[in-house]
């Protein structure tokens, strides 16, 4: 019998979020042979106090998994260690994760998505991420292939094992060391997304990105992240919410309705995939008007 991945779910102080990525959750289709952990992180003030109680009054009613188990914190971690915290457990109990956040939606095909995924390249140990979400790539939507390598990590919905986690650095200085000008040109996709730059942020206490550190994790590494070309998960949090997300529609994407069937078999980056990618970055906050408009709307909300 097989054993599936425990799915890790971060939650904190968005009881609609939670509740809608539950749902989606529990329709999966292989949710009732999973078994679901729940990290509720503490209350980070007393304004969240009403809020982080309802979320977790909301998780006393949750069925549909194999087993439930909910771990609630007295104090507040802040989602980057909840994540390192969490995801070190799973994967040292368990050796392979399933992450999710509480603000994103899947399609009922998720699960068994990361599961063969997390079988077929147990093995293969320059695959060392497996991510659900794919960015809005309108040049791909005829491409042949279900999946592609590619050598950045997203983090809205994703899969590991043990073996590949081992290599998380959480030292920011210790990273940046690491990087010449060649490899911030190749880590930042020829500069034309923020990557490099979110780093320095966190060198200069601006975030608190796990995310940016598992992916220079891996790209140090040369390791590779699988992806679906069509996404199967939908990020709801761009309403304000979330820690990192402001209000925008850039990310939306409409999640894909079928199976991932076709997995590539040679592990190498996708260069297909990865110009269409470069060509959405460069381009992903359109026209001046555009970006006008999209920061009224940031000041409004």
């Amino acid at each position: 019998m097989q054993n599936f991945a425990p799915i890790a779910l971060f939650v904190y102080n968005r009881p609609q979020h939670t509740e809608r990525t539950l749902k989606f959750l529990k329709q999966n289709e292989l949710a009732a042979e999973s078994r679901l952990f729940i990290f509720s992180d503490g209350a980070k003030s007393s304004k969240d106090e009403d809020k982080v109680a309802e979320v977790r009054e909301l998780l006393k009613t949750i069925d549909g998994f194999k087993s439930i188990e909910i771990i609630e914190s007295d104090i507040n971690l802040g989602l980057a260690a909840s994540i390192i915290a969490g995801v070190t457990k799973l994967v040292k109990d368990y050796k392979q994760v399933v992450v999710f956040e509480d603000d994103l939606i899947s399609s009922p095909h998720t699960l068994t998505y990361f599961n063969n995924a997390l079988n077929k390249y147990r093995e293969k140990d320059k695959v060392m991420h497996i991510g659900a979400y794919m960015y809005p790539l309108k040049s791909v939507e005829e491409y042949q292939e279900d999946a592609f390598f590619y050598r950045a990590a997203t983090s809205w919905g994703w899969a590991t094992w043990e073996r590949s986690w081992q290599y998380f650095e959480p030292d920011i200085d210790l990273l940046m060391s690491r990087f010449d000008a060649d490899k911030r040109n190749e880590f930042s996709i020829n500069h034309t997304m923020n990557y490099w730059k979110q780093m320095i942020e966190f060198k200069k206490g601006k975030n608190n990105s796990w995310a940016i550190r598992w992916y220079a994790s891996i790209f140090l590494r040369n390791g590779l992240t699988l992806n679906p070309v069509h996404s199967l998960v939908n990020n709801i949090g761009h309403d304000g919410t979330g820690v990192h997300s402001g209000i925008n529609d850039i990310y939306n994407v409409i999640i894909n309705p079928k199976p991932i069937t076709k997995f590539p078999t040679e592990i190498k980056e996708d260069l297909i995939v990865y110009k269409a990618l470069k060509n959405f970055f460069a381009n992903r906050k359109g026209t001046l008007w555009q970006r006008i408009k999209r920061y009224v709307i940031q000041q409004i909300g």
